[in-house]
């Protein structure tokens, strides 16, 4: 990207997370995301659907079609055929453009705005695209005592969140276009980064920094320049998934983009995200529920690229539901994860779910590389099985809500060799604001050792599965890579000979000042 481009983005940036609190007012930051982002999305899938619709009638011979100046009536001739394409239907007076245009002197805005994203989630009933929009826009309170004590206060709040938005420069000069997508993505998923790093532990579950999404996506797809399907069982609002759009191009997941996500809010968000990176509805399946008890896509079959970021040492049901340890992605291992730390049941799950030929990253609490009990149990079985490939240790503090140091497990049923590699990468990172952050740099770095499989002092050691279960089969990193000793070698000779001219200084500047005082006591006296 070219400086000016990136400058244009930077103050882009600046714009909207000013915007967004400003706006907010007294509401919390947190609480007030969803109708940032929300409103984002109102406006892009508006702009989305009628440039669709332009480009459809221009190309069949109306030059000077717009869709957006077409009156609901003769709008519906087209509906049908829409919504098999494009998943929705919006009629042109409930598109974004022109409920703003009238906001200010609409006195049942929130009314309106309500019934609006009632009937853009009800065009979905009964077609191919329902699950997909169904509850897309219920965190979108419209009329929420968060925005004022009064209906006017409320609709005064919206106004001027409408007219924030639809200000934002993110439509190309006017047009609909791949450029005017990159845009509207690029700014969701920063305001999910700020929103993020500003709300603590409750913002970092449901969001992975990017530049740690790219290297879990590279990672999973080294040697392949495309994949029948990725998937995340864990996924939060969706950024480590839409990595894979980035890192192969977009259309190069042949099958799609799966994922499961237990927090509701954050599964609308997820949802909203793949729509906002241009995946059509076909192409995604996002599941709300439990991954560990209650998982989706069983008939699915298996994924050529998993990536996730669990969250570390959740509670779950473990032997205290009977039916688990029969559960066909628990059993080979013979044990169940420790019902206080479900870290290892998400690593099992995520191997079950594996094709293979398929590669797994996924990143750990760093204790479940050398717990005992039933998690070494677990980790016996991944190394006698030849699953584990990789473990990478990262630096500490790159994660909103927690500065611990957590590490990359990478798992492939398809071995060329009867080993495991670790790679100690914790001192790669650099300082940035208030977080660690893995610069292009130290990414590559990490990719190019993964790759290569072979020792780099002090950085990368491919240990023999024979040598990891003599220890116990504990695979932390810092048991098989060295750290570099950044003391330096103490010439004692020289060191006492400084010592010698030290002591004799200080002896001579004693005689001098026992002279000066002696002098001084003589004219005293």
């Amino acid at each position: 990207m070219s400086n000016n481009k990136e400058t244009e983005r930077a103050e882009l940036h600046k714009t909207i997370w000013r915007i967004a609190n400003d706006l907010r007012g007294s509401v919390d930051g947190w609480d007030f995301k969803s109708y940032v982002l929300g409103m984002l999305f109102y406006r892009f899938i508006s702009e989305n659907l009628t440039g669709y619709l332009n480009d459809l009638e221009r190309k069949a011979g109306i030059p000077d079609f717009d869709y957006a100046a077409l009156n609901d009536k003769e709008a519906e001739f087209g509906r049908a055929e829409t919504v098999t394409e494009k998943g929705f239907y919006i009629l042109p007076s409930d598109l974004f453009v022109n409920v703003r245009a009238k906001a200010r002197h609409d006195q049942n805005l929130n009314e309106t705005l309500s019934r609006v994203f009632k009937d853009i989630e009800g065009s979905a009933l009964g077609s191919d695209s329902e699950d997909d929009f169904k509850g897309l826009f219920d965190d979108l309170d419209v009329n929420s005592g968060k925005l004022g004590p009064t209906v006017a206060k409320r609709n005064e709040k919206l106004v001027k969140l409408l007219d924030a938005i639809g200000d934002l420069p993110l439509s190309n000069g006017g047009g609909f276009s791949h450029n005017t997508i990159d845009l509207f993505g690029d700014a969701y998923e920063y305001l999910m980064t700020m929103y993020a790093s500003t709300a603590g532990k409750s913002g970092g579950e449901f969001f992975t920094p990017q530049e740690v999404s790219e290297l879990l996506a590279r990672i999973a797809v080294v040697g392949k320049s495309e994949v029948n399907k990725v998937y995340d069982p864990a996924c939060g609002s969706g950024s480590l998934l839409l990595k894979f759009a980035k890192v192969l191009g977009h259309g190069k997941v042949r099958q799609g983009f799966y994922g499961q996500e237990i927090n509701l809010t954050t599964y609308n968000l997820c949802r909203i995200n793949m729509f906002l990176h241009d995946i059509n509805y076909e192409k995604f399946d996002i599941a709300h529920g439990d991954t560990l008890t209650d998982p989706a896509h069983w008939d699915d079959e298996p994924f050529e690229a998993i990536v996730s970021n669990p969250p570390y040492s959740i509670k779950w049901d473990g032997d205290a539901n009977p039916l688990l340890i029969n559960d066909p992605r628990y059993a080979p291992a013979g044990v169940l994860a420790p019902k206080s730390k479900a870290d290892l049941a998400f690593t099992m799950h995520i191997l079950s779910w594996l094709a293979v030929n398929g590669t797994a990253a996924i990143v750990e609490f760093p204790g479940v590389l050398y717990r005992g009990g039933a998690e070494q149990k677990i980790r016996k079985y991944l190394i006698e099985n030849n699953y584990v490939d990789t473990v990478i240790q990262l630096p500490p503090d790159l994660f909103f809500g927690t500065t611990i140091a957590t590490c990359i497990i990478v798992l492939k049923k398809s071995k060329h060799d009867n080993a495991t590699l670790f790679i100690d990468a914790s001192a790669e990172f650099i300082r940035n604001g208030n977080k660690n952050k893995l610069d292009e740099g130290h990414r590559k770095k990490i990719l190019e050792a993964f790759t290569v499989r072979e020792d780099v002092e002090h950085f990368a050691k491919l240990v023999p599965n024979e040598e990891i279960g003599e220890n116990d089969y504990n695979i932390a990193v810092s048991s098989y890579v060295t750290q570099k000793d950044e003391r330096e070698e103490i010439d004692i000779a020289a060191l006492n000979a400084e010592i010698k001219q030290i002591v004799a200084r200080q002896s001579e500047l004693r005689t001098q000042i026992d002279a000066i005082v002696a002098d001084l006591e003589g004219e005293l006296a």
